[in-house]
């Protein structure tokens, strides 16, 4: 019983701490989602990083009460702490299952989005062309595969001139300022595919997430084994706590 108490409050304090690492992952997914919502058809790609955010600011209470059972042990609190520990499980596993469904699903729809959109640039203020400027500004990528995806499309009316071929400037590198998209000087030019680095960032995201949560869930089977010893040793004389 004494050892369930030690475990308990040092339990308690790691719950604080992983409650941060798993809203990072969840506010990560949901900044990835949203910068390259244009790219995705599911509206609902950010619910494993709010389901994330959720459970994690669920476990800050949690961890208040692990510590406080662990100095005085109080049937009301106990019972508490596993309905709490029973809510955050359910959600960091809907979490988990999610992010892994996604981090598979996604791939077959970010080349099918991205190449719609590369088809479709026109250079303007749009939507979908600015989406792909800003995909490739960020990831420092040019086209699908690579930058001679754009040489393959057919909509040819943002070209700066018809008898060469040219990229986006936003397959520009910084460094050069007077680049101007032109594939005779690729020196100056992003030239890996951006669709390869997009996968690599949302994988990454998930599997993160992912883990957090399966890591997070072992940790709570203990707390709810050490708060279950308590128990043993004080037992209910009543079903009120239900």
């Amino acid at each position: 019983r004494s050892f369930a108490r030690y475990l308990l409050n040092l339990l308690g304090f790691i719950l604080w701490s992983s409650a941060a690492a798993l809203a990072f992952g969840g506010v990560f997914v949901i900044l990835t989602y949203k910068n390259y919502r244009y790219l995705f058809q599911e509206s609902f790609l950010s619910l494993p990083g709010w389901l994330a955010v959720v459970a994690a600011l669920i476990m800050l209470p949690t961890g208040v009460l692990a510590i406080s059972i662990s100095v005085k042990s109080s049937r009301y609190q106990q019972g508490a702490l596993m309905y709490l520990l029973l809510v955050i499980f359910c959600l960091q596993m809907s979490s988990a299952v999610l992010a892994q469904f996604y981090s598979i699903h996604t791939t077959s729809e970010l080349k099918r989005s991205l190449g719609y959109l590369v088809y479709h640039y026109n250079g303007t203020q749009g939507p979908g062309s600015m989406a792909v400027d800003t995909v490739q500004r960020k990831l420092q990528c040019c086209g699908v595969q690579n930058y001679r995806d754009w040489l393959n499309t057919t909509v040819a009316s943002w070209h700066l001139s018809a008898e060469k071929a040219h990229v986006p400037e936003s397959c520009c590198k910084e460094k050069y300022s007077p680049c101007r998209g032109d594939v005779r000087h690729l020196d100056n030019l992003f030239q890996e595919g951006c669709l390869r680095k997009l996968e690599v960032q949302l994988h990454f995201v998930m599997f993160y997430v992912f883990w957090c949560c399966i890591l997070l869930s072992v940790l709570e089977l203990l707390v709810a084994v050490s708060n279950g010893i308590l128990m043993r040793n004080q037992p209910f004389c009543d079903f009120q706590i239900l």
